[in-house]
């Protein structure tokens, strides 16, 4: 029988079952008890560690219970206030997966990104026993869409789930609208059709669509096929969905998005979910901010350059991209996630090249920062919107195309790399003189686009800050989401059903 690890979250994981939160005291009464459980990928567990310290802060009647395993405990325990309670659920073995991989950034290799998935389907009995083990039915699941053996486990408990994307509703009602066979016909990849459903201003190209929606009907597929087997139809009995944006921003797509989940289901917006935990300490193993700092005199002169923790982007694309870095003129503050790669040009003793973890909110919020050279991870648009920062997207994998067109197309906070599906992943290597014309583009803050696009980012973050303050829309969201889980409580729990 598997078992699970009870802790504080910042004390040793211990063998065995225990009970305590985090203050030592015993667990509330299930209607104030929530629950949340995140997918093993760091731009997936980062939303819901916030959300866990929102929830925390601004709502102290609250229990908090956080599930993670015991590779990912440290990272979640260094980024949760001591009010949040950890349970460690015993990640499973399942060859060839090597043992201690347990988050998709650790991955020695991409190909063993299918194993993975299989791997997390099997957390579905200590999932099932930790809840058997609660003594009463907490309020809430709120648990990531890849974890979808939860709505079962959690529906045959009394306890309703939330599902958690890590998208916004653009990218998610985009995604719903194009099943297959509603996509254009191939031969015209660049040809722009309207999606259906949504807004009249939404307009994308087939290149555009994730692979996971083209491959979708592919029963050969092994990740398409963890998909229908785990998440998708989970996913749409979901009692509501948490969102990680916010009206102003996304407000145009709730109702296209809302359609395909079952009636009285509401998308609850309640983002910028790091806004919204409030003030939270980040660590500069690197030296990020005091190497800012020294260029503070020069506002907005830095570009700032990271392509996020899952895609491994090629040498010679690397090569390229440093040239073209060099050649624009301006200092940059770049995050490689290469181990072995090493820059073949010098790049001066006003850039920085850094490995590791980094304190991505507060570099984009550094005066010293002009402009962001992302892959379009809704995360890190999120805190380069929030931080008023435009955004040159170079889009790879996933939903990232799409990103990029709410934020370039629509919002016009950003320029845009035109990249072919498969992004960093595919053999097309953009060449250095197009980083430098796109990087320079980027940061001419004196130029008529450039103009444009700052004004548009400072919008941007003016109304994300107001979301989230008292009174604000995401503000409310959170606030409803609590009271209407609470008020509906004991009926669920009576009639023993969702």
């Amino acid at each position: 029988m598997a078992t699970t690890s009870t802790t504080t979250n910042d004390a040793t994981a211990a063998s065995g079952a225990a009970c305590g939160a985090g203050d030592g005291a015993p667990l509330a009464d299930g209607r104030n008890h929530v629950v949340i459980f995140p997918f093993m990928a760091k731009g997936h567990t980062l939303p819901l560690l916030h959300f866990a310290t929102a929830l925390s802060t601004h709502h102290s009647d609250l229990s908090v219970t956080l599930l993670t395993t015991p590779a990912n405990r440290a990272f979640a325990a260094s980024r949760l206030p001591s009010s949040v309670r950890l349970v460690e659920l015993p990640f499973p073995s399942l060859p060839p997966l090597p043992a201690g991989v347990e988050s998709t950034d650790a991955l020695p290799c991409p190909s063993l990104y299918p194993a993975f998935l299989r791997a997390t389907a099997l957390l579905r009995a200590p999932f099932a026993e930790f809840l058997a083990s609660l003594p009463s039915p907490p309020l809430a699941l709120v648990s990531d869409f890849f974890l979808g053996f939860t709505h079962r486990a959690a529906a045959d408990a009394g306890v309703r789930r939330v599902v958690f994307h890590g998208m916004s509703c653009f990218s998610m009602a985009t995604c719903k609208s194009l099943v297959p066979g509603s996509s254009p016909a191939a031969g015209a990849p660049d040809a722009p059709f309207h999606v259906p459903g949504m807004p009249e201003h939404v307009w994308i190209t087939a290149d555009e669509i994730p692979d996971a929606v083209v491959k979708l009907a592919d029963a050969d597929d092994p990740i398409s096929r963890f998909f229908i087997d785990e998440g998708v139809f989970s996913d749409v009995l979901s009692w509501g969905v948490l969102v990680n944006s916010f009206a102003a921003l996304d407000g145009d797509y709730v109702a296209p998005f809302e359609s395909f989940y079952l009636p009285g289901a509401r998308a609850w917006l309640a983002g910028p979910l790091f806004l919204a935990a409030g003030d939270m300490p980040e660590q500069d193993p690197e030296g990020c901010l005091a190497w800012l700092d020294e260029r503070a005199a020069q506002p907005g002169s830095v570009v700032y350059v990271s392509f996020g923790t899952q895609v491994h982007v090629s040498d010679a694309q690397l090569d390229e991209i440093v040239d073209g870095l060099v050649r624009s003129g301006h200092p940059f503050l770049w995050v490689v996630r290469s181990d072995t790669w090493a820059p073949p040009v010098d790049v001066g003793p006003h850039s920085k090249v850094v490995r590791g973890w980094v304190p991505q909110r507060s570099i984009l919020a550094h005066k010293a920062v002009g402009g962001f050279v992302s892959h379009s991870g809704w995360n890190s648009v999120m805190e380069s919107l929030a931080a008023g920062k435009p955004i040159m997207a170079w889009p790879m994998i996933a939903e990232q195309h799409l990103n990029a067109r709410h934020v370039v197309d629509i919002v016009g906070a950003g320029i845009k790399v035109h990249t072919k599906p498969g992004g960093m992943a595919s053999v097309d290597v953009i060449g250095r003189v197009e980083v430098e014309e796109k990087v320079r583009k980027l940061m001419d803050a004196d130029s008529v686009a450039g103009k444009k696009m700052r004004a548009k980012a400072t919008w941007a973050q003016q109304t994300a800050k107001s979301a989230v303050s008292e009174g604000g829309t995401s503000h409310a969201a959170l606030q409803e989401l609590v009271a209407e889980l609470q008020r509906t409580y004991g009926d669920v729990v009576k009639e023993g059903k969702m």
